[in-house]
């Protein structure tokens, strides 16, 4: 028989040796350190951020380059344009230029009445000006919407309303060309031809293709569940902001005139230019087939329309009753006058807005 002994009472743990002072802790032998690197990391090993400011000044830069592109593509319109310019009559040419102008003023009021807060005039006006240039050379639409998204954030509007501000811009300006179009044409209705702008049974495949697309965009909806969120969600804002708008109502005012004024005005600088190189067609009739031109082109991603609306114009033209060789130089002096000659200075403004920070 084995005998136990007691357990012995446990004994506190004796402290660690501490070094003496003016010593340090020494690694072990087996122990393998991993040494980072002292000071500033060697360039090139990590990607680096663009500096705003070199960016802003690429931005500025791009504009004159996309202009520079986009003339070399369409040197041969621009010569003929320009020969035919020295052909007509400088008086309703001078007319034509003042009513480009014009145009943009319709623009600035347009955008003022599509949102509540009070927009600084003399930058919204220059605004429009650059946003033509940016429409001409960015798929048709997206250029102005994208400066004057812009340029609504920069003033301090959040992007759900200044987004719902520009869908009621472009609710306003169709819904004002396409009454402009149907009272002409009710009007004058033999002020087009309507069998020689489209080919014998062109007409159904038309509608079969609108209304796929229709279809195609509701099944969309109905299906992405977060599209039809963020579609609903963006809906009632620009109700609400529509709701917003027309209780004031020199805000109302501003949308709708505006609305009207600037198709009326791009239409009127056709009729201009027709009447100096003596298109015999009655300047109503010029005005309707501007209309109906540019409500058939709207559809064509193209930039600016260029190309898509100067084949319109002719045909609508044509189809007015106008002679082609003549229809084709009016529709080329026009598109020198409205698109081309402002193109460059709209092209510095914006990029003068960039570098302000404007937009």
């Amino acid at each position: 028989m084995t005998v136990r002994k007691p357990l012995s009472p446990l004994q506190p743990l004796s402290p660690l040796p501490q070094p003496a002072v003016g010593t340090a802790w020494k690694a072990s032998s087996d122990v393998t350190a991993v040494h980072l690197p002292q000071g500033p990391l060697p360039q090139g090993r990590f990607p680096r951020r663009v500096p705003a400011r070199v960016l802003r000044q690429i931005l500025c830069l791009l504009p004159l380059l996309l202009v520079s592109v986009v003339a070399v593509q369409h040197r041969s319109v621009l010569v003929e344009g320009f020969a035919h310019l020295r052909s007509a009559e400088w008086p309703w040419l001078l007319a034509a230029a003042g009513a480009t102008c014009l145009t943009w003023v319709a623009a600035a009021f347009t955008r003022q009445g599509a949102v509540v807060d009070r927009l600084p005039r003399r930058r919204l006006l220059a605004t429009q000006f650059a946003a033509g240039s940016a429409n001409h050379l960015l798929p048709t639409g997206l250029g102005a919407g994208a400066v004057n998204l812009r340029f609504m954030t920069v003033c301090g509007i959040p992007l759900a309303r200044s987004s719902a501000a520009l869908a009621l811009y472009l609710l306003a300006e169709t819904v004002a060309r396409l009454s402009l179009l149907a009272g002409l044409l009710l009007a004058f209705p033999g002020a087009l031809h309507f069998g020689t702008l489209l080919p014998d049974g062109a007409v159904g495949p038309l509608l079969l293709a609108v209304a796929g697309v229709v279809v195609l965009a509701s099944a969309v909806l109905v299906l992405v569940r977060r599209l039809r969120t963020a579609a609903v969600s963006f809906l009632r804002t620009a109700l609400c902001e529509l709701r917003s708008v027309h209780a004031r109502p020199s805000r109302a005012l501003a949308l709708w005139g505006g609305s009207l004024a600037f198709p009326a005005l791009q239409a009127a600088g056709l009729v201009l230019v027709g009447l100096s190189l003596g298109l015999p067609v009655p300047p109503v009739h010029m005005a309707v087939a501007y209309l109906a031109a540019t409500v058939a082109v709207a559809l064509v991603p193209t930039p600016g329309g260029l190309g898509s609306v100067e084949a319109a114009l002719v045909v609508a033209l044509v189809a007015a009753g106008g002679p082609a060789a003549v229809a084709t130089a009016v529709v080329l002096a026009y598109r020198i006058i409205t698109v081309w000659l402002p193109l460059l200075p709209g092209a510095l403004t914006l990029g003068a807005l960039v570098r302000l920070k404007v937009i």
